[in-house]
């Protein structure tokens, strides 16, 4: 760390406590209490009110603050709470800058607003489960398509998909230009130009294998607006369902990415869901058991008779 930024932390650190001994800076900062006994000198030299307390340590004078920032307490929680989400959700390298700015954030913040906020984000949390070895490829992709964005080169990779396309194949190699990275149902998804498609398609990170980045470079299309940009809806089958009342409740927590409708019925819960192929909702719809029942479309409720024949023969 050079030593204006080192100035600069220092004067973070005086706003966000009383009294700060040198001895605590130096180990912080790594450096002798000489050097912070200069740095104090060079900050008094340059206006900033410190307060020198012998056998006390250093403080600011009361009611500086830098920079002008005013947050109220519901910013100040917005702003934190996001911090601890890039912690979370992304890769290691932006958890340390999210810690650092957490940390200039509450430097900022007047002691009344600090406090307020503080009591407001005892009551949340957000919550990690138990990191998989599907979440840690997940955060190693978002690292290198990251990169990718940003210097505009194109990536490759191994693609594992969860039901066999055209060709009977559950895996193939792509090539993309990456256009953006979106965060949806709690995993990410990457959009990009495929070149074995010829079309815009969205990718899982998780499924995603032997991710690199490319020398090709790429141009994003002008007309190209990740926030405005909408994906084609496919999804031209439609199913009907029935719950029991006594599952109702926990079908609606459910939140299936491919339900379309809910409606309150006299027997249960009447579903509405719109898929592409059956295959997409066959699980979902067997893990209710005889708590659901198909309406609609003939197709489906075969296909759960089969899977209910072959589970009898089973056991």
């Amino acid at each position: 760390m050079n030593r204006m930024d080192r100035l600069l932390a220092i004067v973070l650190q005086l706003q966000g406590r009383k009294i700060v001994r040198a001895e605590e800076l130096a180990a912080q900062f790594e450096t002798s209490v000489r050097t912070i006994y200069r740095d104090m000198q060079a900050l008094s030299e340059a206006n900033v009110p410190i307060v020198g307390a012998p056998g006390q340590g250093y403080s600011l004078m009361e009611g500086y603050f830098l920079p002008p920032v005013s947050f109220t307490a519901s910013e100040a929680v917005t702003l934190l709470l996001g911090a601890e989400f890039v912690q979370k959700k992304l890769e290691p390298n932006y958890g340390i800058h999210a810690e650092s700015a957490r940390t200039k954030i509450e430097a900022v913040l007047p002691e009344r607003v600090r406090i307020e906020a503080e009591q407001v984000r005892g009551t949340m949390r957000l919550l990690s489960a138990r990191e998989s070895g599907s979440s840690r490829n997940e955060r190693m992709n978002l690292e290198i398509l990251r990169r990718a964005l940003l210097e505009r080169r194109k990536v490759g990779f191994r693609y594992v998909k969860t039901r066999s396309g055209p060709d009977g194949k559950k895996e193939s190699i792509r090539v993309a230009a990456p256009y953006g990275l979106v965060h949806v149902q709690g995993a990410w998804m990457l959009v990009a130009a495929c070149e074995l498609r010829q079309d815009i398609r969205h990718f899982r990170l998780s499924r995603m294998a032997e991710l690199e980045q490319l020398e090709m470079e790429y141009e994003l299309p002008p007309d190209f607006q990740l926030e405005d940009y909408k994906p084609p809806d496919d999804r031209g089958l439609e199913i009907i369902l029935l719950a029991d009342i006594s599952i109702a409740d926990r079908v609606r927590e459910s939140d299936n990415y491919y339900i379309d409708a809910l409606e309150e019925h006299s027997e249960g819960l009447r579903i509405k869901l719109r898929v592409r192929q059956i295959e997409e909702i066959l699980s979902w719809v067997l893990s209710w058991g005889s708590g659901i029942r198909v309406q609609e479309p003939e197709s489906l409720r075969t296909r759960v008779i089969e899977e209910a024949e072959k589970l009898l023969k089973r056991y």
